[in-house]
């Protein structure tokens, strides 16, 4: 067998195996990002904005080759062999937060690891909680299967301390390192959808989630001071979106300019690299613009057609992750798939209801599309699961069956 041969072998079997149309739709939605990216950086100046677009540029390479490379992996035979492996890799990447590696960037949260401290001009920061939920997603499935395996109700009061247990430990664990709030909810999302999908009732949601609103308000109403609890900036997140004339120049700040820049794009925008807010360099300009309000960008300059586009091109993927969860060859790899789909809805909705001023600053990206070298890479990584998917599939003597 020739060199060139060998070369090209795996890359004819992706075509004839894994997800071509997913990656298409990824490729596409981060070629929509780098381009707003490179709009929304044009007021650094062109020594400042070809980073960013660089990184970025690579970080869609790297990302494609792991979409690529992980697509020829058994992922639930992988897990079912080093599931132990990946719990401790979970907490140990978390825990190198607290080294001097960890840093927040004077956000509140300590989400990045600062990797230039030990590999000089190292051109990113890592966010292990990004890449940690790949794990937890597998690691949550692994264990609905085991449960299932064993003949358990999934809906039963231990089945559901087990699966439920894992996933407050590692909102614990974010909560207590990072102190991401946003990161949390986006961990709870994906094991509502993984919970659903495994058979969990209704009820039980209900009940939790009544209960944690409920603890909630007793806690702020009896055992903290009003002047403590009241002008908390994350209660006053939520009590600007309430009031949006509340604070306008404090915690509503950011919302009002992404509304405004929203706005005044109307149907077809103000023109690409020509918005005001967007272009501006001034402290009246939109802020955090090629990262959490990016959609904000893409409002200003691409209008209301613009963010349709987008929503609609991020939504195709969401909906490709059901599709071939649906078809796919095991509960394990249906329950992954779905809780890769969890995760991205959730983070596209409270994206875009943050930029709209609908519900509370979280410190989210728009997956695929905000800049950040790790959060791509994840994201082709995750997509990468769900193509390991589909290029298994469902045998036709099952397949005939489930048609029935």
């Amino acid at each position: 067998m020739s060199f060139l041969s060998m070369l090209f072998s795996p890359i004819r079997d992706f075509f004839k195996k894994g997800d071509v149309v997913l990656l298409l739709l990824c490729l596409t939605a981060s070629g929509f990002g780098l381009a707003l990216i490179f709009s929304a950086t044009q007021y650094l100046g062109e020594t400042r904005w070809i980073r960013f677009v660089l990184v970025q540029f690579i970080a869609i390479i790297l990302g494609v080759i792991a979409y690529m490379l992980l697509t020829f992996v058994d992922f639930q035979l992988f897990v079912e062999k080093r599931w132990k492996v990946l719990l401790v890799f979970n907490v140990g990447f978390m825990l190198l937060l607290l080294t001097p590696l960890g840093e927040d960037y004077n956000s509140g949260n300590l989400n990045w690891l600062v990797i230039s401290r030990i590999i000089p001009k190292f051109p990113m920061d890592v966010q292990p909680n990004e890449i940690v939920k790949i794990s937890f997603i597998l690691l949550l499935a692994l264990q609905i299967i085991k449960i299932q395996d064993r003949g358990l109700d999934i809906s039963s009061i231990p089945s559901v301390i087990q699966i439920g247990g894992h996933t407050v430990f590692m909102l614990g664990l974010i909560a207590v390192i990072c102190g991401d709030f946003g990161m949390c909810v986006i961990y709870m999302m994906i094991f509502v959808a993984m919970a659903w999908t495994s058979g969990v009732k209704l009820r039980w949601f209900l009940l939790v989630g009544g209960g944690l609103v409920l603890a909630a308000v007793i806690v702020w109403l009896f055992f903290l001071p009003e002047t403590r609890w009241w002008n908390d900036y994350r209660v006053m997140r939520f009590r600007v979106v309430l009031d949006h004339s509340l604070d306008v120049s404090g915690k509503g700040w950011q919302q009002t300019r992404s509304t405004l820049a929203i706005g005044s794009g109307q149907l077809f925008g103000q023109g690409y690299c020509r918005g005001i807010q967007t272009q501006a360099p001034n402290s009246q300009a939109l802020p955090a613009r090629h990262t959490d309000f990016i959609y904000a960008v893409c409002g200003e300059e691409l209008g209301l057609v613009g963010c349709m586009a987008l929503l609609l091109l991020l939504s195709a993927i969401v909906l490709r992750c059901v599709w071939v969860g649906r078809h796919a060859s095991s509960p394990f790899n249906a329950y992954v798939c779905m809780g890769m789909a969890g995760m991205l809805l959730s983070q596209i909705t409270f994206n875009v209801g943050m930029c709209l001023y609908v519900l509370p600053v979280m410190g989210l990206t728009l997956p695929f599309v905000s800049y950040g070298g790790s959060s791509i890479i994840t994201l082709f990584a995750a997509m990468g699961i769900v193509s390991s998917v589909k290029a298994r599939p469902m045998p036709s003597w099952l397949r005939d069956r489930s048609q029935v």
